[in-house]
């Protein structure tokens, strides 16, 4: 098992790991050579990347993972297999991105501390901070919250995050996901902030998901859903940011595999519902800063 280790533990690492790093054989290398891309993956973020009824590894991030692996084997021209490695925290994640133990992380949130010991790719996705409370609640706005017990994961949702609600809360640290659920379920919290999406893909998976809402409509604090890549590999980086570019050309132009990928888990029937043009919007954005994908490619 890998070492938990905290953010400024991470930072002593980087310090000394910079210079071998600088000479480390980059990803397209070493796939080039084993015709293994090593990914690492929580595996019940629902919908980013969860065993489906059928016991199969699925989600919006595994797909994109899936269309990475291709866009490998196109540049590389040979066979890529994928090889899944299971990390259940951030720590163990950014751990094995940084030591080069996995060539790359998806489904994971944005903030520039974390991008200070790995590089990020493209959001491929937005989202924010909201909280699951009981459907009988009349928790919503900034005030409702005041005095109310919220819980959060320790080391992935900072503190300051929830200060946006403008309440005097008091924070119960749980340890992951499923403690932050369970503590709402048993009455231990009043809510449980996490980001929105998951929040609500997971709500989905409870015994009586109606008994729960996932509040505001409006997330309280915003982020980008996006790619770990180990730090000093731009050939890599380039590849995977001009995969996900791609994808998200390929469904504002209708392009139907992109399109029918993308409604899986957020179409109008998909596990989180959102609108379409908001999905079209935010792809414009990302490509806007870029350039549009030609359409040879």
């Amino acid at each position: 098992m890998y070492k938990k280790l905290s953010l400024i533990a991470l930072s002593l690492i980087t310090a000394f790991a910079l210079p071998s790093q600088s000479l480390a054989e980059t990803v397209v290398e070493r796939v080039a050579k084993t015709g293994v891309l090593t990914v690492s993956t929580r595996v019940n973020l629902v919908p980013f990347a969860y065993v489906n009824d059928e016991d199969k590894l699925t989600g919006y991030s595994i797909e994109i993972i899936e269309l990475i692996r291709e866009s490998l084997e196109k540049e590389l021209g040979k066979d890529v297999k994928i090889k899944v490695i299971v990390d259940d925290t951030l720590e163990e994640r950014i751990v094995s991105v940084l030591n080069r133990e996995v060539d790359i992380a998806c489904d994971t949130i944005f903030t520039w501390q974390r991008d200070k010991f790995v590089d990020f790719s493209l959001a491929y996705g937005i989202s924010g901070i909201k909280v699951l409370v009981n459907k009988n609640s009349n928790l919503s706005s900034p005030d409702s919250f005041k005095d109310k017990r919220i819980a959060i994961v320790k080391n992935i949702i900072r503190p300051e995050a929830i200060k946006v609600i403008e309440s005097q809360v008091t924070i119960v640290n749980v340890d992951s996901i499923e403690a932050g659920i369970k503590a709402v379920e048993e009455g231990q919290a009043d809510g449980f902030a996490f980001d929105g999406t998951i929040l609500e893909g997971m709500r989905q998976t409870l015994d009586k998901p109606d008994d729960y809402k996932v509040v505001p409509e409006q997330a309280y604090f915003r982020h980008g859903i996006a790619c770990m890549v180990p730090e000093q590999d731009s050939t890599f980086l380039n590849l995977v940011n001009f995969t996900i570019a791609k994808m998200m050309d390929g469904y504002i132009r209708g392009d139907s595999r992109y399109v029918e990928m993308v409604n899986r888990y957020f179409g109008e029937d998909g596990v989180v519902p959102i609108d379409s043009q908001r999905i079209k919007d935010f792809f414009e954005m990302i490509i806007i800063t870029r350039e549009q994908i030609p359409p040879e490619q």
